[in-house]
């Protein structure tokens, strides 16, 4: 059952890595009632998935500050904390641990000893509000939390489970208990649980961003996470076998991934176990910084960086201005926010072909990226998210009826297959609006075309101008094409007879001039006359983002309706 794939760029090599007998075979399972096709070979929980790592001994897992730890030590570290949560506190299979903070150390063998023991790990956005970290506790019913010292204090005087202090400052507050304290308690001599884990058996509460409502907490299984996690490799080993034309030599050096994504977020946790799969190094920072990010590839002689675009256009302006420094990268992922096509022709060309830009289309309920687009691929199709995964099925369907589309035609995008998560925590009616018949609705608008995806705006945020559909997302990659652009988002905002115009926001780039007529001729230059802005503002500093990246469109429609009225033509 091998993948039906083109005979350009990637295709030839996906075919033969999913053919029958190959590393990547598929097959049909029941899961959850329903046939899917699935990895024949390959971890299928995400227990076994760390047990695993045992083969990895001495090599080096995660690299923060001057801290290393290896892969011996970590699985250690992940069966003592297994024996804990089952002997202190009593937690068995299905029961919920919470975890609350940055970019640790400690975030990993948290997660990991929860999975090993059938646990549910509920990652909690760093940057919420103590209210919100205390209402995705009680919803989630987590009964125990494992959280840094700034959560800590976010969450003081909030009906909290245990708690475990992570890298706090001074006493902790009455009834926690510090992460030290639990550290060096635990029987060096464990091994991990006697527990029986299914794929199907749920492993993670992902809570979506919000940016259109209050957050739902998607519900992963360890299937979901597995399949994502071969997804991925499967790419790589394609870009390789395309590069090589053919399986390429065994690697002399051990991969390291730079790891910008908050690892509560989906592509986070993707890296996490993306690392572990394949015995590569894990590299994470504070906060972004530019220079140390320089620093760390150098140092660990990296070859990966994932993170948002934004993100990633610091490291490429790095690869380019400082080659030395970052001459072992190869890869830099992108995806949580559009990509503008631009940036990906820059890393194509400037980069001399040494480094390949990846990208995907997936959301929390998709388990990542249910589409990719990486290497040549993506320099032939830099406007396309890629193709779909291979166990993945598409649906371009008529948002009101669902019926399928045509190739070309613009509608909802749909997926179903082995990375869509089962629904939403304590949310039957959620779940009903956004799964349906074995289809989960994205809300995104898109099409396909020869096999390529393309994405053009979430299904909500078309701007209706004058009955004319504008897409923010095509705006977005055109205005991301002007060398005075370092950022730019597009909203609708209310009009007395058009229903909606066409607003975009924007920050020049350095030492650029905020000049709005030239801007809107380089629009009218590429789009029709309806999509071209009709009001443009500039802003003093970067747009507003959540976590993972993705621009807080509310509240720059909050800051449109605010601002003094243009002034009139």
């Amino acid at each position: 059952m091998a993948v039906d794939a083109d005979r350009s760029g990637l295709g030839p090599a996906l075919a033969a890595l999913t053919a029958p007998g190959a590393e990547f075979e598929l097959t049909d399972a029941d899961v959850r009632g329903e046939t899917m096709r699935v990895y024949r070979r390959g971890p299928a929980t995400l227990r076994e998935l760390c047990a695993a790592t045992a083969d990895f001994g001495d090599r080096v897992f995660s690299v923060y500050r001057d801290e290393r730890l290896d892969y011996a030590e970590h699985l250690r570290l992940v069966a003592g904390l297994a024996a804990w949560l089952r002997d202190e506190h009593g937690l068995r299979a299905g029961d919920r641990v919470a975890i609350a903070m940055r970019n640790y150390p400690e975030w990993s063998p948290v997660f990991w000893a929860a999975q090993v023991s059938g646990l549910v790990v509920v990652p909690l956005n760093a940057w919420w509000t103590g209210a919100q970290l205390a209402w995705a506790l009680r919803d989630s019913g987590a009964r125990l939390l494992v959280a840094d010292g700034e959560r800590v204090r976010a969450l003081e005087g909030a009906s909290v489970p245990p708690v475990v202090r992570v890298r706090g400052e001074g006493p902790a507050p009455a009834g926690v208990r510090e992460w030290a304290d639990v550290v060096v308690a635990l029987d060096p001599a464990a091994g991990l649980p006697d527990v029986a884990v299914h794929p199907d058996d749920d492993a993670t509460i992902l809570y979506t961003s919000g940016t259109t409502g209050r957050p739902k907490g998607a519900v992963g299984s360890h299937r979901n996470h597995c399949t994502n996690a071969l997804n991925v490799l499967l790419q790589a080993r394609a870009a390789a076998w395309s590069a090589h034309g053919g399986p390429p030599p065994p690697a002399t050096t051990q991969a390291g991934t730079l790891l910008a994504y908050p690892m509560f977020h989906i592509a986070g946790l993707n890296g996490l176990y993306g690392a572990v799969l394949t015995g590569a190094k894990l590299a994470t920072l504070y906060r972004w910084d530019p220079e140390q990010a320089r620093e760390l590839v150098r140092r660990e002689r990296l070859t990966a960086a994932a993170g948002v675009p934004t993100v990633m256009r610091d490291v490429a302006e790095l690869a380019i201005a400082h080659p030395a420094d970052m001459a072992s990268l190869t890869r830099i992922g992108m995806g949580g926010a559009p990509v503008p096509p631009a940036l990906v022709t820059r890393i194509a060309t400037e980069l001399g072909g040494a480094v390949a830009a990846a990208n995907g289309y997936g959301l929390t309920e998709t388990t990542s990226a249910v589409c990719a687009n990486t290497g040549p691929d993506f320099a032939a199709h830099p406007d396309s998210v890629g193709r779909p995964a291979p166990g993945a099925d598409l649906r371009v369907a008529d948002p009101e009826s669902g019926e399928p589309l045509p190739d070309g035609e613009v509608g909802e995008l749909w997926f179903r297959g082995p990375n869509i998560v089962r629904g939403y925590w304590n949310d039957p009616e959620a779940t009903a609006a956004a799964f349906v018949d074995g289809w989960f609705r994205t809300g995104d608008l898109g099409f396909r075309r020869d096999g390529w995806v393309h994405v053009v705006d979430r299904l909500k945020d078309v701007v209706v101008r004058g009955g004319e559909n504008v897409y923010c997302a095509e705006v977005e990659g055109v205005l991301h094409g002007h060398p005075d652009v370092a950022e730019a988002a597009v909203v609708g905002v209310p009009h007395p007879t058009l229903g909606e115009e066409v607003a975009a926001v924007v920050r020049a780039a350095p030492g650029a001039t905020a000049d709005t007529e030239a801007l809107r001729a380089h629009v009218a230059g590429l789009l029709p006359a309806f999509a071209v802005p009709s009001r443009v503002v500039w802003r003093g500093g970067p747009l507003p983002r959540n976590a993972t990246g993705k621009v807080l469109k509310r509240d720059l429609r909050q800051e449109l309706a605010d601002a003094p009225p243009p002034p009139p033509p």
